[in-house]
């Protein structure tokens, strides 16, 4: 592919971000470019000195409607537009006084930012740009002749071709600004779309759009031979996309899916009332405990499935300190996810130069509305995000005997981690700690099963005289179609049962619980996750 230079002689700049602006305009004026400006950019510029044409001088037309109408005008979009080498366009430019415009540097309203703070309906709105959009697509289409940047982080870029080239921009440079700006405009309609979907609780537009910005072009993704990307999403969500990685290898695509997983699991654990631990293997939790502190109850977690563990994700629900760290750091553990960290804590990770520490700033709200998006062949599945919480439903006994306090303290923890495992679930549970997860079969009584065997399991390894199972409560993502699962759970030695409820053969299963003297409470609330 040919370069097709092109030089830069004259340069629109309208900002709302004005990160470097003084420093970037500075440079191009070394360059020889004309600077033509609007509003705020321009008087920024003048303030620092530079030679700056406001774009009222340009059109002919003040800025008006409060600046809603300023660069919509044949004298921008003509010169940003024009095709160079056409003689008619030529001789339009000529006849009606236009000039060409050979750099765009505009971006947009912060749109995103201010939905992200709550503001109001009318804020909203009047940060909706509409001629920054109007300029970044008729620069990007004609990139041929005419370059388009849409952010600040591109300035050197675009700068360092220029000193390279004398002032020029080749093809290439030009053809890939272009795309980041129609990618930019159209993640920018997108969260315009949505906001106004969620603002007028439309739960099916017509038309659905999402966007993002990347974070991180990812080695590989869930295998080696699958290209992956990490983007972030508009809006405020405390979690992997927004942590800070303090050390440790550059994460994989399974990383961040597991540490997502585990880390918006731990979520459902007020850090006000007690310290929480998961731990998570291939996107299910394998151990997950409430204790006193973060220690205990890693050892908790831990103490569920030690070998599912190994090479697992840790998150925590309060700040990490250095008793928590030590004693996840003696064995192989590939990310901890926190809301913080001690100094101290960080110095012990640091010992352990592949280990992944990511420190999220807080944590996301379990009872937040939002989406989720799947792909499926030819189209996108879309769903309000599962916000139910289990301290906010209303238990239903249905069996003669109900659940004690302590049993049903250990049936809303259950049905928390229930939540967060691959459907079908079965939690087994006592005193606020994972003791058996039975995850992702076709059957629920197969889960049953796997999840009291792991049980077995843990115990030789403890070399307890019998499993946690004994005593323990038992929680059910969705209801028993059939009494099998629950008398697998009551063998088990489970004493109590939390599930949804609504099968066709609720009673025969309500019975099968009355049969063998246990409690069983319904929540009405199922939670499937496929």
């Amino acid at each position: 592919m040919t370069s097709h230079p092109r030089r830069i002689t004259r340069a629109l700049l309208s900002v709302s971000d004005k990160t470097g602006l003084i420093e970037f305009a500075t440079a191009l004026s070394g360059f020889g470019v004309d600077l033509v400006s609007t509003g705020g950019t321009a008087k920024a510029l003048k303030e620092a000195g530079l030679a700056v044409t406001d774009v009222a001088d340009l059109t002919g037309f003040p800025e008006m409607m409060d600046g809603r109408v300023k660069t919509l005008h044949p004298s921008v979009h003509g010169g940003l537009l024009a095709i160079r080498a056409d003689k008619d366009h030529a001789a339009a430019m000529q006849k009606h006084g236009i000039k060409p415009i050979d750099l765009l540097v505009v971006n947009l309203y912060p749109f995103e930012e201010t939905v992200a703070k709550g503001a109001g309906y009318d804020d909203c709105i009047e940060n909706i740009d509409i001629g920054g959009p109007a300029m970044i697509r008729a620069a990007a289409k004609n990139h041929h002749d005419v370059a388009v940047v849409v952010e600040p982080s591109d300035y050197a870029r675009l700068l360092a071709e220029m000193a390279a080239r004398s002032g020029m921009t080749s093809l290439e440079l030009r053809q890939r600004l272009a795309a980041k700006a129609y990618a930019r405009t159209a993640a920018y309609d997108a969260a315009i779309s949505n906001w106004f979907a969620a603002t007028l609780t439309d739960d099916a537009p017509d038309y659905r759009a999402f966007g993002g910005r990347l974070i991180q072009a990812l080695r590989y993704g869930e295998n080696p031979h699958q290209n992956a990307a990490f983007y972030r999403a508009p809006g405020e969500r405390y979690g992997v996309a927004s942590a800070r990685q303090v050390q440790g290898k550059e994460l994989s695509y399974n990383n961040i899916n597991d540490t997502d997983a585990a880390y918006e699991c731990v979520a459902e654990f007020d850090p006000g009332r007690t310290a929480a631990c998961v731990i998570v293997k291939h996107a299910n939790p394998c151990g997950v405990a409430e204790a006193g502190t973060l220690v205990d109850a890693y050892k908790q977690a831990l103490a569920c499935d030690s070998t599912s563990a190994f090479g697992g994700i840790v998150a925590f629900n309060r700040t990490l300190d250095a008793e928590a760290a030590r004693a996840v750091t003696e064995i192989f553990t590939e990310v901890i996810i926190a809301p913080d960290a001690t100094d101290e804590a960080i110095k012990i990770v640091a010992a352990k130069k592949n280990l992944r520490l990511l420190l999220a700033g807080g944590l996301p709200d379990p009872r937040a509305a939002g989406l989720t998006v799947k792909s499926v062949a030819g189209g996108l599945l879309v769903q309000s995000r599962d916000n139910a919480v289990a301290d906010d439903m209303t238990l239903k006994v249905v069996t003669r005997r109900a659940p004690t306090e302590a049993e049903l303290n250990d049936l809303r923890f259950a049905f928390r981690v229930a939540k967060h495992v691959k459907s079908n679930t079965i939690v087994y549970a006592k005193n606020c700690a994972t003791v058996g997860i039975g995850a992702g079969q076709m059957s629920r009584i197969d889960s049953a099963r796997i999840a009291a065997r792991k049980a077995e399991d843990a115990a030789k390894a403890m070399n307890l005289d019998q499993p946690m199972t004994r005593g323990s409560v038992v929680a059910s993502d969705a209801f028993f179609p059939f009494a099998d699962g629950l008398l697998v759970a009551i063998e088990a030695g489970a004493t109590a049962v939390i599930q949804p409820g609504g099968s066709m053969r609720d009673d025969e299963v309500i019975k099968a619980a009355d049969d063998h003297g246990i409690a069983m409470v319904f929540t009405g609330t199922r939670h499937f996750r496929h």
